[in-house]
Order: structure tokens, then C-alpha cells, then sequence
């Protein structure tokens, strides 16, 4: 697996640890919500950082306001077709107040990036072929118009948007 960044190719220095794996002594380490919720007290203690993973699901959003005050979150892509971990980027950032790494797992697509980026993704786990090619070569899909707001700055601001449908009493 690949660690991209909107700047290339970037090392990892996060180890991902399985439900009922030991917890290394030192290191950076991710786990998931559930672990990090049934063993906090003991991960709060390591003088390393911790990072969570959440998956999607019934109880994503309220794993989501557990996890702020974590240095990474990673936001996991079941499968492609699945949008949800774009709306949790968003909940994240803007009512969570998010400051730390967001990065997204799992099946991360090239065309789908440029909109991660918009969301509030600062990283990205990539296993596509496909996709670590055309990164790899430089080449990023660009989209110039969009309907919803971003959280990156130098947005243009909602209601200016020249090319949003306008009302009919408008």
C-alpha cells in the first residue's frame, strides 16, 4: 500500500493494528474505533500517538466525535460505490472541527481524489494499480465547476457561484 499526498508520494509512519493484535510498545499506531473506545484509558497512556479508524456504518457519527482529539483519522472505503466516508469527511471538519490528518482507506480511485481533497482528505491509502500509476506519472483529474462548498481555502463563497440553477422566483 501507497501513501499519497496532494504534494506525491509520502512514507507512513503509522502501523495499522488489527482488532486482536498486541499493541506494540513504540511507534505510531492506528486502531479501530471499537478498540480505541474499549481500551482507551491504556492507548491514552502510550507516549506514542494514536490514531482511529472508522468504518462506515449506523455508528460512524457518533465515532467520529470520539475521534477528534486524535492526531489521524482514517475514514475507510468499503468499496467505491459506498459515499459515505465523504459525508463523514465533511461532518469532521466542519461540526467536529477536525484539525488533525484525515486520510482516506480502503478503495481509493483516481477520479474520486479531487473530490476527497475538496472534502477535507489530506492523505490517501492507495492499493488501485490503476490509480498508483496515474499518480505516480503525475496525473490528477481536475474538476472546474462544483455545486457544493469545499473546505479548502480560496472557495469561491456559496452564492456566487454563476453556474448554480436558479431559482424559478428568482
Amino acid at each position: 500500500m501507497a501513501l499519497w499526498r496532494r504534494d506525491g508520494f509520502a512514507e507512513d509512519i503509522w502501523t495499522p493494528i488489527a482488532d486482536g493484535d498486541a499493541i506494540p510498545p513504540n511507534g505510531a499506531i492506528v486502531v479501530s474505533a471499537q478498540r480505541w473506545n474499549a481500551e482507551r484509558e491504556a492507548l491514552m497512556g502510550r507516549a506514542d500517538p494514536v490514531g482511529v479508524s472508522i468504518a462506515a456504518g449506523k455508528e460512524a457519527v457518533e465515532q467520529l466525535a470520539e475521534a477528534v482529539g486524535r492526531p489521524l483519522v482514517v475514514l475507510n472505503f468499503a468499496k467505491f460505490a459506498d459515499g459515505r466516508a465523504f459525508s463523514y469527511a465533511e461532518l469532521l471538519r466542519e461540526r467536529f472541527h477536525f484539525a488533525g490528518e484525515l486520510r482516506a482507506g480502503g478503495d481509493v480511485l483516481l477520479d474520486e481524489i479531487p473530490l476527497m481533497l475538496r472534502c477535507g482528505f489530506d492523505s490517501f491509502e492507495v492499493v488501485n494499480e490503476p490509480t498508483l500509476r496515474a499518480l505516480e506519472s503525475g496525473h490528477l483529474p481536475g474538476v472546474s465547476l462544483f455545486y457544493q462548498p469545499s473546505v479548502e481555502l480560496g472557495e469561491v463563497p456559496a452564492g456566487t457561484r454563476p453556474w448554480l440553477r436558479k431559482p424559478a422566483d428568482a
